[in-house]
C-alpha cells in the first residue's frame, strides 16, 4: 500500500501542534486519504526541547537536503517563519519535485510569484491555507467552491493579537501599553510585537487574499499600512458615540473603473456589521462575490492546534490528489 511520507522543516510551536493533530487524528486522516500518513523525517536544532509528542531522535536532521534529496518523501511541510531563509527551503523544496505545504504567510507573501512559478515549473502543489486566517478554511474556498465568482471586495480582521488589544480596549476601557503586556503574557503577541501591532503581518495576508482573489499580486511592503498603536482612547470612545467599533482591517476592493483600492489600517466598523463581533483573538474574512453575495469566514486565527488543522488539512488534499494520480 502507498504511504505519504512527509519531511517537517521546524519542530517549533506550530511544528509540534501540526505533528500532535497527525497524532490525535491519525485514523480520520489515513482513512479520508486513503492510505498511511507519516511524518518521517524533522528539520529541527533544538531536538532536546520538551514536547508533548512521540518524536525519536532518529527522525531529527540537521541538513535540509537530507529531507529534499530523499526520493520516498512526498511532502515537505515548512513551518520555520519568516522570509528567509524559510523561502529559499520552499523553493529548494518545489525544485526537488516535492509538494510543499507552509503557514508561512510573511515568505508567501514576499515570493508569491517566485514561488507559484517553481510548483508549476516543477508540477507539483504549493498550499498554504494556514497563512491566513490560521484554522479558518478561507483560501480553499475562495478557490474552491467559490471559484465561480468575481470578487469585489475583502474586508479582513486577520491579526488575533491587534483584535485582542482593541477588544479589550473597547470592552473594558484599559490603555493601549496594559493591554499589550497582558497579550504578550498570555502568548497572543511577540515579545517585539511590531509584525503585528504596525500591521505588517496583516499586510501579508493582505497581499495573499488579493492574489487569489482578484488575480492580483502587490508586494506587502507595496500596501499602505498603519498599525493601531496611535489608537487612544478617546478615539474608542469617539467612534461608540457613532455606533461604530475601531478594528484592524486588510481591505482591498475593485473599483468601478477596474483598478483595485487596497490598505491596512484601523477603521469604523459600525456595531451591526459582521465583522463588530468578532471579538479577542479571533480572526475573521468578510468577502463580496458577484455571484454569492457576502460571505463572512470566522474562526481562532492562530495557535498550535488550529493553525496545524489547516496545515494537515492541505497534506490530505495533495495526498489524495497523488493517489487519485496513481503517484
Amino acid at each position: 500500500m502507498k504511504e505519504i511520507r512527509i519531511g517537517l522543516l521546524g519542530l517549533g510551536n506550530i511544528g509540534t501542534g501540526t505533528y500532535k493533530v497527525l497524532e490525535m487524528n491519525r485514523k480520520e486522516i489515513e482513512d479520508t486519504v486513503g492510505c498511511p500518513v507519516n511524518i518521517v523525517k524533522i528539520l529541527e536544532k533544538d531536538i532536546d526541547r520538551e514536547r508533548d509528542i512521540t518524536v525519536t531522535r532518529d527522525m531529527f536532521v540537521s541538513d535540509p537536503e537530507e529531507i529534499f534529496s530523499d526520493p520516498q518523501i512526498d511532502i515537505v511541510i515548512e513551518l520555520l517563519g519568516g522570509v528567509e531563509p524559510a523561502a529559499t527551503l520552499i523553493e529548494r523544496a518545489l525544485r526537488s519535485g516535492k509538494h510543499v505545504v507552509t503557514a508561512n504567510k510573511a515568505a508567501v507573501a514576499a515570493n508569491y510569484s517566485r514561488l507559484m512559478d517553481a510548483a508549476k515549473e516543477n508540477g507539483v502543489t504549493l498550499r498554504f491555507e494556514a497563512s491566513v486566517g490560521g484554522g479558518i478554511p478561507v483560501l480553499t474556498a475562495l478557490t474552491g467552491c467559490l471559484k465561480a465568482n468575481k470578487f469585489t471586495r475583502v474586508l479582513g480582521i486577520v491579526n488575533g493579537t491587534t483584535n485582542y488589544i482593541l477588544d479589550r480596549m473597547t470592552q473594558e476601557g484599559l490603555p493601549y501599553d496594559e493591554v499589550l503586556k497582558d497579550a504578550q503574557r498570555l502568548g497572543f503577541a511577540e515579545a517585539d510585537p511590531t509584525a503585528d501591532v504596525e500591521g505588517i503581518d496583516a499586510a501579508n495576508k493582505l497581499s495573499i487574499l488579493m492574489a487569489l482573489m482578484f488575480d492580483h499580486y502587490v508586494h506587502p511592503k507595496d500596501i499602505p499600512t498603519k498599525g493601531i498603536t496611535e489608537i487612544t482612547a478617546e478615539d474608542i470612545k469617539s467612534a461608540e458615540a457613532d455606533g461604530c467599533l475601531i478594528k484592524l482591517i486588510a481591505y482591498a476592493e475593485i473599483m468601478e473603473d477596474g483598478s483595485i483600492k487596497y490598505e491596512v489600517r484601523p477603521m469604523r466598523i459600525i456595531n451591526t456589521h459582521p465583522l463588530g463581533g468578532v471579538h479577542r483573538e479571533y480572526n475573521a474574512v468578510f468577502v463580496e462575490g458577484n455571484v454569492v453575495g457576502n460571505l463572512m469566514f470566522y474562526g481562532p486565527g492562530a495557535g498550535p492546534l488550529p493553525t496545524g488543522s489547516a496545515v494537515m488539512g492541505d497534506c490530505m488534499e495533495i495526498a489524495k490528489a497523488m493517489l487519485a494520480k496513481g503517484e
